[in-house]
């Protein structure tokens, strides 16, 4: 009589020199504390450089100079370290049998020397070690893509995909719109609409995902009624064609990839071209310089150019028309971003 196959442990998977592996229960976790993406590409490199004890009670040590960017300064390091300090989230586990939610914080105690080129010392919270014991799923991530995504939308939706992406018995997932929202760490009292959520998160994240990873993406709306309650997620892996392209994108700009790649840039341009402009724009003024559109994409990565455009618009109706159009638009998106943060 065989012997039964031992479950394979995510914490067995070895990290390479292209790719690193999260665990399954760290990629769909519902965020009750909002990180921005530099949070999120940092609590990446802290897991994998804690990978090979991760599941030990043993204190972690790393080079800050490894996780600033392109940064001299490391106060945004230390942001980052408090902000995933302080984050609580949520994660769906098995108590006796039924489904239960567990919450854990991210990231222990810590000490950072005070040198600019000193080191951080840090410790994974013993919760969140057991879970990450326990996994059985993970995602591998090419740690090229991680860096040249710009939203933490994109990042996250990547990451999805890519927990699924061998699943050979699965190639699509329904989420509630709360469930996706909550994983997308979308803040509370943001993008409340479908319509906001789509063009400000889920489009130009699947736009992104599909261009720079081995997966086209679609995400469907389903409607209750009138109103959208549900969306599907799709995915299937790129033939060899797409997958050519797929390399040609990541080496677009490439001097400002490679650097994004190895950690020495945060924001390089997206590697798509803008959308075209939509029809309903068109009926509300004449479409601004294209130099004005690559400044605010350039500028504002992982916003909807157009929508804030229109967002410009209806602002502007019944003032006085400014003197630059395309200068005021470009004070009009900072005033936005700085409002309303991905």
């Amino acid at each position: 009589m065989s012997k039964p196959t031992k479950a394979y442990r995510t914490v067995d998977a070895r990290p390479s020199r292209e790719s690193l592996v999260k665990p399954g229960e760290l990629v769909d976790l519902i965020e009750v504390t909002p990180l921005t993406l530099t949070d999120r590409r940092i609590y990446n490199q802290l897991l994998e450089n804690a990978w090979e004890a991760i599941d030990k009670p043993v204190l972690h040590v790393i080079a800050k100079s490894e996780l600033r960017g392109s940064h001299n300064s490391n106060d945004r390091v230390g942001e980052s370290i408090e902000r995933l300090m302080a984050a609580i989230v949520k994660v769906e586990a098995v108590w006796e049998g039924k489904p239960a939610v567990e919450r854990v914080q991210l990231l222990g105690g810590n000490l950072e020397m005070a040198r600019s080129d000193g080191l951080l010392e840090y410790e994974i919270p013993p919760r969140l070690r057991r879970i990450i014991s326990n996994s059985t799923i993970f995602a591998r991530l090419q740690r090229e893509v991680m860096f040249a995504l710009s939203s933490k939308y994109a990042l996250t939706l990547y990451e999805m995909v890519q927990k699924r992406g061998n699943l050979r018995w699965r190639s699509s997932e329904k989420f509630t719109l709360d469930a996706l929202r909550g994983v997308l760490g979308v803040p509370k009292g943001k993008l409340t609409s479908w319509s906001n959520l789509r063009m400000r998160a889920i489009d130009p994240a699947v736009e992104e995902v599909s261009a720079l990873s081995d997966y086209m993406v679609e995400v469907t709306p389903i409607k209750t009624g009138r109103s959208v309650t549900h969306v599907e997620l799709r995915w299937w892996r790129k033939d060899g064609e797409a997958t050519g392209k797929v390399e040609r994108a990541l080496q677009f700009a490439s001097p400002g990839r490679r650097a994004r790649a190895e950690g020495r840039a945060e924001d390089v341009a997206p590697v798509s071209a803008p959308k075209p402009r939509p029809a309903w724009l068109d009926r509300q003024g004449a479409s601004l310089k294209t130099q004005t559109y690559e400044t605010a994409k350039l500028r504002h990565p992982g916003y909807d150019i157009y929508f804030v455009e229109g967002e410009w618009r209806s602002w502007a109706q019944g003032k006085e028309p400014p003197a630059d159009p395309d200068r005021a638009f470009l004070a009009f998106f900072r005033r936005f971003a700085e409002a309303n943060p991905l």
